[in-house]
């Protein structure tokens, strides 16, 4: 349980308990909080034409010089369609191509150094046969990649970013991840602050999804992501990891991106990015028993192998 200084409180409950305090509320409650359990509960299918029955990864491409694990590794674009390329035969079901950093303190490019930098990418990976998804907050950087093959749009500011993003997204009929950010990336670690981070998350998600449904965005193509390490402290980050349950109430794909963050290295003293793969791991494994669908990380491969005995294991009971 937490506390605040406002008072507000949260707590775990077993479902059947939830329901008998929501039903001693009233009828607008009981039926609020039965619709958030019929939700969580309800199995999501498919995400951009990839089934859900089992948890998949998206692989990171960064081409860029300075993003903040592993800038410049695949700043080459031949290198960064190798890149996805293995990423995808080490089990990727998505490979996610960015152009421009968004690591804490890190300035914008161009919108024509960030197009330069990922329209061929994408346009060989989709053509090699690859679910490729087009990690930007530019709408004109949106409609190259979705043209050279694309099929996911990845917006760290949730479609508000550009003006013209949710109409880019909603005619072109592809899916969207949006995600959770407070601030910029310049600044967005300076001061972050929440009344209680998981629900204010939850909020503000809800708000976009429903943003999104009145541009024709259908709720089938939305994953939300609650933005780890995106203007929020070590706690608040922590309490979003320990509640991302609550995120399946959206009625949407939940996905998560903890590999190689901050986070990992406050807890565990690791200053190497390249060197958190234990903790990315663990992190990753904790969101997937909390209901999470898609898991965005560097190291497909070792994930992947983590998972599938973590899976085994569980699967015997």
């Amino acid at each position: 349980m937490w506390r605040d200084g406002d008072g507000l409180r949260a707590a775990h409950a077993a479902t059947g308990d939830l329901r008998s305090w929501s039903d001693a509320q009233g009828r607008d409650v009981a039926d609020h909080v039965t619709g958030l359990i019929d939700r969580i509960a309800t199995p999501v299918p498919s995400f951009a034409g990839i089934a859900l029955a089992r948890p998949c990864l998206m692989g990171v491409v960064n081409v860029t010089p300075d993003s903040f694990s592993d800038g410049g590794d695949a700043f080459d674009a031949g290198d960064a369609v190798s890149r996805g390329r293995a990423l995808a035969e080490a089990g990727a079901a998505i490979i996610d191509v960015g152009g421009e950093s968004t690591r804490p303190g890190s300035d914008a490019v161009s919108e024509a150094v960030e197009l330069r930098r990922v329209e061929s990418v994408v346009g060989a990976l989709a053509a090699a046969g690859h679910v490729v998804s087009i990690d930007t907050r530019r709408a004109v950087v949106m409609r190259a990649a979705l043209a050279a093959g694309a099929k996911i749009v990845n917006d760290v500011t949730a479609l508000t970013g550009d003006a013209d993003s949710i109409d880019v997204v909603a005619r072109s009929g592809a899916a969207v991840v949006l995600m959770h950010m407070q601030g910029e990336p310049k600044t967005m670690q300076a001061a972050p602050t929440y009344r209680f981070a998981p629900l204010d998350i939850y909020d503000y998600l809800a708000d976009r999804i429903a943003v999104c449904e009145a541009a024709g965005i259908t709720r089938d193509r939305i994953a939300i992501d609650p933005g780890i390490g995106f203007g929020k402290t070590l706690e608040h980050n922590l309490q979003i990891l320990d509640m991302l349950g609550l995120f399946r109430g959206l009625g949407c794909a939940v996905l998560l991106g903890v590999s190689r963050k901050s986070f990992i290295a406050k807890l565990s003293g690791e200053g190497d990015a390249k060197s958190r793969l234990p903790g990315s791991i663990a992190a990753g494994l904790a969101g997937i028993a909390r209901g999470v669908h898609i898991l965005r990380v560097h190291d497909v491969a070792e994930t992947l192998q983590a998972l599938t005995v973590w899976q085994a294991i569980g699967a015997r009971r």
